[in-house]
């Protein structure tokens, strides 16, 4: 059951990035950013969402324990 929810948690987390990283580089071509830069927005993105989901899972497992 943990490994179920290990797994589905990690899915959510990486569709979420992917969906912020990519609505950062929509916004950031309709801005008029050149595609290497719209495709260096969305990949800081994808890594902040990311790194931010690793905080909050390390806060929690720090308080649980």
């Amino acid at each position: 059951m943990n490994v179920a929810v290990a797994l589905l948690t990690t899915a959510l987390v990486i569709v979420v990035a992917l969906m912020a990283a990519a609505g950062a580089g929509k916004l950031a071509r309709m801005d008029g950013a050149t595609y290497p830069a719209a495709l260096t927005r969305a990949a800081v993105t994808f890594a902040g969402v990311i790194t931010l989901a690793a905080t909050v899972a390390a806060a929690f497992a720090t308080l649980l324990t």
